[in-house]
């Protein structure tokens, strides 16, 4: 092994480093050397989480029901304090060091204090036991008070360092808990002022978070005079706790469904609780608000990871039970879509990640989480169907998106390495630009094969579908995207649908559904109208989409030729003809592969002599999806009841008829 490190040559080989050179810093001298590593770093966000330090011992004795009131005040010359009326820190000496208090003992020690015992707390913030002491350290000038035995005790600190023995300045009164001031230290900080809008959130929060307690806010008006949003003083105490704090939070937002999920939960034989407030808003900017024992995780972690899985879960179980085929889609990221939520949990000795407690990562707490809001979400879904039924349409379309978005990028990506190609049956027009461009939709090889001898190539496209498209009201989005009719239609038109529609990228000016004029020719245009409604709902609204009227008879009399579009056309044209010597040939186009080129061209295609009904939307749109449901969406016994309801006013008409 030895021979490994012979005569290997050092570059730069100094002996000077000793056993002098090791240094072992005492007492707070660390958190003052590395800051970083305690309260992750110097700047503003990590200066306040200073105030969050101490307002946690406080609201630690709040939540294990030892105190019922907090008071934060903020003064003008940059320091706060903060006090309860709690037990208060003992201030007997320490066993472990007798000649020191156990109050000074946890302001200058790291890793000491009551929540390394189960006795004192069964669910708590503060977890290493450095919170107060790093406080002390970062802190040019700390003061503390402590009531005990009805006697206040106070001590003064600076820079981690006592300024003189804990003092025994006279009776409590009716006062009890504890009292925390201090300034945080210019050495230290880059910023040493703290922002009274964010410490005002950060009180209100707490008093969500915790029905039982009330919070005092006071402000100096100096530093709130140009800040309307901040009040001088307030006591904040909110009995609904989490669904008044959504509430306040999303004021008067418009929201997909008008109730709030809520609700509290102790687990039985536990000391944990989970509490919750969820709804979804229509401008999809949404948020979601994590705590563990009263502490913000603004980075989630495993309570929030089975919160999201708890409702995806709840919302596909009842997707199932009402038989929603599209509600399989749904994922634990399409619930994150516009959702505004609030969760708060309180567990025994939580693991987060980091010093400064920013993410939850108790492993056990996910499946705990996850069972609890689902079976809760499941009641709540089956009692409230109207609510259900609308949150369930909401997320089937955001996770569509999601679908239709990840097909496009795909898309995206495969067209670096190999070009898409058009569709090889789109017969394409010659000209560069959209406008004066239109694609006629047939049916069949046979018609498109009519259709490309008659239309005029500079500006007209023709693309063949095989029969019947897919009724996209009654398919999943896995259906929809496999379709290869739908996905030649897309790729023809080139805007693409759902939210990723794009007005610009439409190649053509025009979109023409050109079928046989029989039943089922309308059902085809039916269903490629159901199509574009649900998903290119723009390219309806802009005026884009038609319906050729091709004909239903030829008419021959002598050397006139006329094409009537119906029944009544027919028998009108006959009728003119009555006195006519000449011979009357009528013959029914079946579809408009028999017609020849130049008749389809005559009567359908040409724009100087064609008719085209263009397709518009409604003022009611909500009767427009009621009766795209009825008529085209997963529930037959509404089409059967349709069906009924139209044969009992046509039989009616005709009785009326024959009375005549």
């Amino acid at each position: 092994m030895s021979e490994l490190f012979a005569n290997k040559p050092i570059k730069n080989q100094d002996l000077s480093y000793e056993a002098k050179d090791i240094i072992v810093l005492e007492g707070l001298e660390p958190v003052r050397r590395r800051p970083g590593m305690y309260i992750g770093g110097t700047d503003e966000h990590a200066l306040h989480h200073l105030v969050n330090e101490v307002f946690d011992n406080s609201m630690d004795e709040a939540v294990a029901g030892h105190a019922s009131v907090i008071q934060i005040e903020l003064y003008v010359d940059g320091s706060i304090s903060v006090m309860d009326n709690g037990r208060g820190i003992p201030v007997d000496p320490h066993p472990k060091y007798p000649d020191k208090s156990a109050l000074e003992v946890i302001l200058t020690t790291l890793h000491s204090g009551g929540k390394f015992n189960d006795k004192v707390y069964n669910t708590s913030g503060g977890l290493h036991g450095v919170g107060l002491s790093v406080v002390n350290a970062l802190s040019d000038n700390l003061v503390i008070e402590s009531v005990r035995n009805k006697r206040i005790f106070r001590q003064n600190y600076s820079r981690g360092v006592p300024a003189g023995i804990i003092e025994d300045v006279g009776p409590s009164g009716h006062r009890r808990g504890c009292f925390v001031k201090f300034h945080p230290d210019k050495e230290i900080f880059e910023k040493n002022y703290f922002k009274p809008t964010r410490l005002y959130k950060l009180a209100k929060s707490k008093a969500y978070l915790h029905k039982g307690v009330e919070i005092i806010w006071k402000c100096d008006p100096i530093l709130i005079k140009n800040i309307g949003e901040v009040p001088e003083y307030e006591k904040l105490h909110f009995p609904g706790g989490l669904k008044d704090f959504l509430s306040s939070s999303i004021a008067e937002r418009k929201t997909i469904i008008p109730e709030i999920f809520s609700g509290s939960v102790s687990i039985p034989g536990t000391e944990k609780r989970i509490e919750w407030a969820i709804t979804w808003v229509q401008d999809e900017d949404g948020f979601s608000h994590s705590y563990c024992n009263t502490i913000y995780t603004p980075n989630g972690g495993t309570h929030e990871n089975g919160f999201k899985s708890g409702i995806a879960k709840a919302l596909k179980t009842y997707g199932e039970m009402v038989d929603s085929k599209k509600s399989s889609l749904i994922s634990s990221d399409d619930i994150e879509i516009g959702v505004c939520s609030i969760l708060s949990i309180f567990i025994h000795d939580p693991q987060f990640q980091g010093q400064t407690k920013e993410k939850l990562s108790s492993n056990e707490v996910t499946k705990i989480v996850e069972n609890t809001i689902r079976d809760h979400f499941d009641h709540w879904l089956s009692s409230n169907k109207n609510n259900a039924d609308i949150l369930l349409e909401y997320l089937i379309r955001v996770a569509e998106d999601r679908l239709s978005r990840k097909l496009e990028r795909e898309t995206a990506r495969k067209s670096i390495i190999q070009k898409i190609r058009l569709p090889g049956k789109l017969a394409d027009c010659s000209s560069k630009v959209s406008l004066g461009t239109e694609i006629f939709l047939v049916e069949g090889d046979s018609a498109g094969g009519s259709a490309k001898q008659a239309r005029i190539r500079e500006t007209q496209a023709v693309l063949p579908l095989r029969g019947k498209v897919l009724n996209v009201a009654n398919s999943t989005s896995d259906k929809i995207r496999g379709n290869q009719e739908l996905i030649d239609l897309e790729q023809a038109l080139g805007c693409g649908s759902l939210k990723n529609y794009s007005e610009e990228k439409l190649r053509y000016e025009k979109v023409i559904i050109m079928t046989d004029a029989d039943v089922d020719g309308s059902h085809i245009a039916s269903l490629l109208m159901t199509y574009f409604y649900t998903q290119m709902f723009d390219l309806i609204k802009n005026g884009h989409l038609y319906l050729a009227k091709p004909p239903l008879y030829r008419i021959t009399c002598g050397d006139k030729i006329y094409y009537a579009n119906s029944e009544d056309d027919k028998i009108k044209i006959t009728d003119s003809f009555a006195k006519s010597k000449n011979n009357i040939e009528i013959s029914r186009f079946k579809g408009l592969g028999e017609m020849v080129p130049k008749q389809l061209k005559e009567t359908t295609m040409d724009p100087k002599t064609r008719t085209l009904i263009k397709i518009c939307l409604p003022d009611d749109l909500k009767s427009t999806q009621d009766q795209l449901n009825t008529l085209m969406g997963k529930k037959p016994e509404l089409r059967f009841k349709f069906i009924q309801e139209q044969a009992l006013l046509k039989g009616n008409e005709l009785k009326n008829n024959l009375d005549l």
